[in-house]
């Protein structure tokens, strides 16, 4: 699926808004799993709530030698998310577990599989929030590529309305990203047990569950 010429537009405008209050933030990153190690080539699993997608793109930047895909949803807000990565230099795979997820399944092991990692909001696209769906799981079972949980928290942002409770972090704020380590799942492996640890990991602090 293209992306519209007003769309990318959008998308950049976006991207460039990211960037600037970006500049003003306190990142204090964990790395567990060596993501910005730039020795360290193994693909993975990049997994986080979808309201906390607004710093992402931050990480990334600070992990340029990394390629990758960011799973999005194949509506217009997908393809807007998926013009804000573009303009970080990351491809967007369009799908969702009701449109194009097969498919979408498909362009993500076949990412992984060309050592690339990709990027999913397990959460996505319309919830329920901060809750984990298989997707991710079977992909890592059936590819044999490791998930990276990623925990994110902000000292102070701004909430926004709608299912997720979007996340903008405030100007010189001091957001606390953790990527934990890797975690396989073995072909015998419970996806339940292993779905319900992951959730775990990520769960925010800063809001009642």
């Amino acid at each position: 699926m293209k992306i519209r010429g007003n769309e990318q537009k959008i998308g950049n405008l976006v991207g460039g808004i990211i960037r600037a209050i970006g500049c003003t933030l306190c990142l204090e990153i964990e790395d567990r799993a060596r993501l910005l190690d730039p020795h360290f080539k193994q693909p993975l699993i990049w997994t986080f709530w979808h309201n906390r997608l607004f710093v992402v793109p931050l990480l990334r930047c600070r992990a340029r030698h990394r390629r990758g895909a960011v799973l999005t949803s194949a509506s217009r807000d997908g393809a807007i998310i998926a013009a804000v990565m573009k303009s970080f230099d990351l491809e967007a795979v369009r799908g969702s577990s009701s449109r194009r997820g097969a498919a979408a399944l498909l362009q993500l092991a076949g990412t992984l599989e060309a050592g690339q990692d990709v990027a999913v909001t397990p959460d996505g696209p319309r919830g329920p929030r901060y809750k984990l769906g298989p997707g991710v799981v079977f992909l890592a079972q059936k590819t044999g590529a490791a998930i990276l949980p990623i925990h994110i928290e902000y000292a102070h942002a701004i909430r926004l309305t709608g299912w997720d409770r979007f996340r903008i972090p405030v100007p010189f704020t001091t957001v606390r990203i953790v990527c934990a380590e890797p975690i396989f799942v073995p072909p015998d492996s419970g996806l339940e047990e292993t779905r319900a640890r992951i959730e775990r990991l990520m769960q925010p602090a800063d809001e009642p569950q």
